[in-house]
């Protein structure tokens, strides 16, 4: 029934006109459509659509609230992002090798980053 379907990603935040700064030159995003009048953008990010949205209940996830496959370049990302101000999370308790921001385990590398509202954003690559 979904199997053929595309998902994409929908973000709950606090404050549009913050948010709007944080996607789109924190990130480097593209808004390609916005109704911040009825408290919603969207952004391109690769081949899908990220949906941000105005909520009282803004950062209440404690869990991933999106995910990015890199393509070998996580490492510059981060740079890059941390150039812009983003701080990231560190969970030494995982049972990974931290290296710098970069949670480690083989191949794989990972980052976490919050938005304004907390929400949890996640870098992956080699998976």
């Amino acid at each position: 029934m979904l199997k053929d379907r595309n998902s994409s990603a929908i973000v709950a935040v606090s404050d549009m006109a913050r948010a709007r700064v944080f996607y789109e030159d924190t990130l480097g995003l593209t808004v390609i459509e916005s109704h911040e009048d009825n408290g919603v953008f969207a952004v391109r990010t690769g081949q899908t659509v990220l949906t941000v949205y105005q909520s009282e209940f803004a950062g209440t996830n404690k869990a991933n609230a999106v995910t990015w496959e890199m393509k070998g370049d996580l490492v510059e990302v981060v740079d890059d992002l941390r150039a812009r101000g983003v701080a990231f999370d560190r969970y030494p308790d995982m049972g990974l090798t931290l290296n710098g921001d970069i949670h480690e385990a083989g191949p794989m590398k990972l980052v976490w980053f919050r938005d304004p509202d907390g929400n949890i954003l996640h870098l992956i690559e080699g998976m």
